[in-house]
């Protein structure tokens, strides 16, 4: 597609609820700068709001970190603002503008006076639509948020209602909640339908508790000293989009192998093939009296074993 050469800003943009937000937090212009980097980014690729090089590969954090010249810190910090103020919204790691139309340059678009509901959902399947496409991945996108977004839109908050089929899954909530808690000094609730959603989210892709411990231990670690991101230690930052990458960053955690036994010798029974009973007697009292050496014994299968030296 030809890339679009201008993109329309409303004059009343710096009264909108959601930048006045953003002015509120730490960095609040270099968050404000790397919006509309994303969107002159947006208008040059014209692929309806998907962030997409060449049609295939998604733009990572890394990329836009090098394309808008900021620090991956600030990149970061922008994205999981605009994600939670539904500014954008990540499809199996590809990041797209729900609405991008009222930024772009469609007469069409112009000549309407409002969006409907049905025009919205259509365009919102084309974009997940569009992400799927370009990644092997199979998954239903969770972060998927149902509210409209638009700079002069208000937003209606629509969480869905939360199944938790078991106790186990109830345990689990809480378990993830309360050690979140303990780690940031923060009092979140395992009943917040948001919380849950984000959480059952993840636990249907298949993540265990130690993957969320991992991922709170991991940005605990990072930002709970830093009062910038100390913010951004909840759930909907934690448990969104960007969980999978969040966990990568944690350790791995080392195994230690168990030692292979090799060129053992066994020591199978008496040595003689039919030894008389006087025989198989000494032996049994050698075996017994350690004879060989000082802490020497037989295990069980038949190895000499030494608790300072192990298996020989």
């Amino acid at each position: 597609m030809a890339e679009v050469k201008w993109i329309k800003i409303v004059t009343d943009l710096f009264n909108d609820e959601k930048i006045l937000l953003i002015e509120s937090l730490p960095s609040a212009d270099s968050i404000i700068v790397i919006w509309f980097k994303l969107l002159c980014l947006a208008g040059r690729n014209n692929n309806n709001g998907v962030f997409l090089m060449n049609d295939k590969v998604a733009y990572t954090e890394e990329m836009l970190a090098t394309i808008f010249r900021r620090d991956i810190n600030t990149v970061r910090l922008a994205l999981n603002t605009f994600e939670e103020l539904g500014m954008i919204e990540i499809y199996d790691g590809v990041i797209t503008i729900p609405n991008w139309n009222k930024h772009q340059t469609l007469d069409s678009y112009e000549k309407r006076k409002e969006r409907d509901r049905i025009y919205q959902a259509e365009r919102r399947a084309k974009q997940k639509a569009l992400a799927q496409k370009s990644t092997d991945s199979s998954s239903d996108a969770s972060t998927d948020c149902s509210s409209d977004v638009g700079f002069s839109d208000k937003e209606e908050d629509k969480d869905k209602d939360i199944n938790i089929s078991s106790s186990k899954e109830k345990e689990l909530l809480n378990q993830i909640i309360e050690y979140l808690n303990t780690q940031t000094g923060k009092n979140f609730k395992a009943t917040s339908k948001a919380t849950q959603r984000h959480i059952l989210g993840r636990i249907n892709e298949g993540y265990s508790l130690e993957d969320f411990k991992a991922v709170i231990d991991v940005k605990v670690k990072q930002w709970l000293d830093d009062p910038k991101m100390n913010i951004y230690l909840r759930p909907e930052t934690l448990f969104a989009g960007h969980f999978e990458g969040y966990l990568n960053e944690a350790p791995k955690k080392k195994t230690t192998e168990k030692p292979k036994n090799t060129k053992l010798d066994k020591v199978v029974d008496c040595p003689w093939d039919d030894p008389t009973p006087e025989q198989e007697a000494d032996f049994d009292a050698d075996r017994a009296a350690h004879k060989y050496e000082d802490g020497w014994r037989i295990n069980d299968d038949g190895y000499w074993v030494n608790p300072e030296k192990g298996i020989v």
